[in-house]
């Protein structure tokens, strides 16, 4: 049996997992603590040649920006390594690849001249806007003064193609007056945990630990009868790592192939080769019992805050007994994420 797949009409490329953060809710556990590993130029050409016949560009124009439209250059973050960050965007450009941006956490944002000088050059070459992110994780690590600094510059630069992702934290901060930085626990004191209702918190990757307390819990059983099925073939908000893993529904570690190859993933995955992937489209029992049966997991007594955590516990599992699973990559994703495993306690308790 072939799982089929759509050539993506958006996506993401990590220029690396490296990040200047550690922040509680990251999808793809991304840290300082990662080799960077920066993705090759050849690479990059050749996974933006596969892109560029399917990239669509915002409904508002191919010069216009959109969370779920068009290529953005992700990680890690990316201003890490901003010369490679000026060259994918020159790439893209040259391959005419519409709605072109960059996200950033903007830990580099301390003077308005460095911030300026850089997004102009990004304009010059091809870039069309900037998703700057904003929420209560990133407070934690970046001080508020440099994310409102790239907001401010980006519209200098770029003007209404600035993506403030989100809005309502921007203001809510402000209007806290929260200057520098702000442990999580001191901002839930302070703004209180109705706010986070605001946040697109999805339950996986390194929240489904350090933020496991905010959820209600379940049994694995909860969860059977599930198929990760419209996820994985998801045409939309595709990612690509460094490593050029092809990934698709937001799975950190899940690869469906080689993303220097996509026409090949698109025509078909053979998933008698990729058992892992032919448990999450049938049923995710199916990769609960692959994981007692053959690999000696154990349920966790606490339970688990959504399929994605338990899909990913029992990768994450599997991992650690074997490597004979290719779509189980990067690996060195499930080794980052078991760093930060201890379940955070319930600061109110």
């Amino acid at each position: 049996m072939k799982l089929l797949l759509s050539k993506p009409v958006s996506a993401g490329i990590f220029l690396s997992y490296k990040c200047s953060s550690e922040c509680k809710h990251c999808m793809y556990a991304c840290s300082p603590a990662w080799n960077a590993d920066w993705i090759s130029k050849r690479e990059l050409e050749t996974v933006l040649v596969q892109l560029a016949s399917s990239i669509l560009s915002s409904p508002m124009g191919p010069d216009r920006v959109g969370i779920n439209y068009g290529l953005h250059f992700t990680g890690g973050e990316p201003f890490l390594n901003f010369e490679l960050l000026v060259e994918g965007v020159e790439m893209a450009e040259r391959f005419g690849i519409p709605s072109i941006f960059v996200e950033t956490n903007s830990f580099w944002c301390s003077d308005d001249g460095d911030v300026r000088e850089k997004f102009m050059r990004l304009r010059k070459v091809g870039l069309d806007g900037v998703l700057v992110s904003v929420n209560p994780f990133i407070l934690e690590q970046v001080p508020f003064e440099r994310t409102a600094r790239a907001i401010k510059v980006g519209m200098e630069i770029f003007g209404g193609n600035v993506i403030v992702y989100q809005e309502f934290f921007r203001r809510q901060f402000e209007w806290l007056s929260i200057k520098g930085r702000l442990p999580f626990e001191e901002y839930l004191r302070r703004a209180s945990v109705d706010s986070l209702r605001f946040v697109e918190l999805i339950p996986m990757g390194r929240a489904a630990y350090s933020l496991g307390y905010l959820f209600r819990r379940f049994p694995a059983r909860h969860f059977f009868g599930e198929s990760c099925r419209d996820s994985l073939t998801r045409d939309w908000h595709a990612h690509i790592d460094n490593y050029c893993n092809y990934m698709t529904g937001y799975c950190g570690g899940l690869s469906l192939g080689d993303a220097r190859e996509l026409d090949s993933i698109c025509e078909g995955i053979d998933l008698e080769e990729h058992p892992i992937l032919e448990c999450l489209v049938t049923d995710l029992e199916k990769l609960y019992n692959l994981g007692v049966e053959e690999f000696g997991y154990t349920e966790r007594g606490e339970g688990y805050i959504s399929k994605c955590h338990l899909c990913l516990d029992i990768r994450k599992h599997i991992v650690q007994k074997t490597e004979e699973f290719k779509e189980l990559r990067p690996r060195e994703f499930y080794f980052h994420l078991a760093k930060t495993m201890k379940l955070t306690r319930n600061p109110s308790s």
